[in-house]
């Protein structure tokens, strides 16, 4: 079929990633004002003779006589000789995340990269952007000519067999240099914006999922007190508060640090006429290393259903902070569980991830939650095991777990050694190794179905409540700790594949 499309580029090699950047920017910003301007025509009762099409930018590396520096590091570099190809989107977002992978490229093989047009075409729905209601003013007629004109999302462009270690490699195909495709990515950037109520690029490279809106009320009143005094609690292993540069809030609601911004007044994006599903807000700062926080609400399908799209992000951590009900009867409320292993009797990832394969706990992690809950907490050592216990965290899909008959329950958990049960905490763990980001959990312990403490109104003592505004500071001071580890030595091998993908 004839298409209408922009002037072809033709591929050209750079060994200087700068540049590689620089045309991987000029092809995709024609293409997407290619899109919209052909659709502004087209809304306006201007209708093409022939379907209009763009396609997505690509990188792509040939790697000959591949060798591995650095065994340690677990990203940058092609496993085996060959070709090895991505589409890519997004360089406003992306840009950064480009650089440091296609450098890393160049510095390991020796050889350059290619950047040209691919065959992948963008979806007009994507071209347009997370602002842009596509249907909203078109006529009956023109939305029937619409899908006959321009290219609609395609399904079968948006797996994730990559991820999943199933894809398997055409004879004449390049292999895989990324987890995503570029239309993959940018569906998960609309539904993020759907989601949680704000723009994809006010997302941060640490992120904290939580199932309580107490622990988004702890964190606004925080970044708020921040952002107005330019400064905040200063603990012994956290960064100067003072590097958070911004604070946003659903509906691209953004409050300036003022001690960086005297005169910037706050900003509002877009009006919310209600809340999203999982609103998110984030803590920026200008690198992107700042903290991102998710009300992901109850249950281990919106643990997936985030998680699926937060990892195009490529963040660097993210750690579940929520409640649980403990299992052992030397837990009190308010005592602390860091989660060492899973028990996963949620099965919502069971077809993309079979619940045999182990998900094991990440040191960097698990270090560093243990030093943040000894800094603010005040225990370190023996003394620590008083609020804090280590064990096996079992996550259900059933709220109403307690009502089954106990013996059932209790004999698999009691077999697993399970120390706390919840309803997210293994579905955020499993889609961290599954996607390769760092993940780690640590809970409060709300109630004790099996010792007569139901979750119940009022049923949380003073200690329980004081405890949300420490777990929280126990987060915000892990992320800091992990932040500044740096990224090399915090993606862990451990959840690399035999044939894995370059790009982190």
């Amino acid at each position: 079929m004839k298409y209408k499309m922009p002037k072809p580029i033709a591929p050209k090699k750079y060994k200087d990633p700068q540049d590689a950047l620089k045309a991987i920017k000029k092809i995709y910003d024609r293409n997407i004002k290619f899109l919209h301007d052909n659709f502004v025509e087209f809304s306006n009762g201007i209708v093409p003779k022939t379907p209009v099409r763009a396609c997505y930018p690509y990188i792509k590396i040939k790697p000959k006589n591949v060798s591995q520096k650095d065994s340690r590091v677990s990203f940058g570099f092609a496993q085996k000789n060959g070709c090895y190809s991505t589409t890519v989107t997004r360089p406003d977002i992306y840009g950064e995340y480009y650089l440091r992978q296609m450098t890393l490229l160049i510095e390991n093989h020796g050889c350059p990269i290619e950047i040209g047009e691919s065959d992948e075409y963008m979806p007009v729905h994507f071209a347009l952007g997370e602002n842009f209601h596509l249907e909203n003013d078109l006529t009956p007629e023109l939305l029937e000519k619409l899908p006959q004109l321009f290219d609609r999302p395609d399904l079968d462009l948006m797996d994730d067999e990559i991820a999943n270690c199933t894809y398997v490699v055409g004879p004449d195909e390049d292999k895989p240099l990324s987890l995503f495709p570029a239309s993959r990515i940018d569906l998960s950037l609309l539904r993020l914006r759907h989601y949680c109520g704000t723009s994809s690029h006010h997302f941060q490279n640490f992120v904290i999922f939580t199932n309580y809106q107490f622990y988004i009320d702890e964190f606004v009143k925080m970044a708020q007190e921040l952002m107005a005094k330019g400064k905040g609690k200063k603990y012994k292993h956290q960064d100067d508060a003072s590097e958070y540069d911004s604070f946003v809030m659903p509906g691209d609601h953004q409050f300036f640090n003022q001690k960086h911004h005297p005169k910037r007044a706050e900003e509002i994006g877009f009006p919310l006429s209600r809340m999203p599903q999982m609103p998110a807000y984030h803590l920026k700062r200008k690198d992107g290393n700042g903290i991102t926080m998710i009300n992901i609400g109850v249950g281990p399908s919106n643990a997936k259903t985030i998680t699926d799209h937060v990892a195009v992000l490529r963040p660097h951590a993210w750690l579940m902070l929520g409640h649980c009900a403990g299992l052992r009867s030397s837990q009190n409320l308010g005592d602390y569980v860091l989660a060492h292993g899973y028990l996963r009797l949620d099965n919502v990832l069971n077809g993309d991830l079979p619940p045999h394969i182990p998900i094991p706990p990440l040191a960097e992690i698990q270090q560093a939650l243990e030093v943040a809950v000894s800094d603010v907490v005040g225990l370190e050592g023996y003394d620590r095991k008083k609020v804090m216990r280590t064990g096996t965290v079992a996550t259900i899909d059933d709220r109403n777990w307690e009502l089954q008959p106990s013996a059932k329950n209790t004999l698999m958990l009691s077999q697993s050694r399970a120390i706390a049960l919840d309803m997210e905490s293994a579905t955020i763990a499993a889609n961290g190794y599954r996607f390769r980001v760092p993940y780690g959990t640590l809970l409060c312990v709300s109630d004790k179905p099996f010792h007569g403490q139901l979750k119940l109104p009022g049923m949380a003592d003073s200690f329980y409540r004081q405890r949300v505004e420490q777990h929280l500071e126990i987060g915000l001071m892990t992320m800091s700790i992990l932040r500044n580890m740096g990224t090399d030595k915090l993606h862990s091998r451990k959840l690399r594949s035999f044939n894995e993908v370059a790009f982190q």
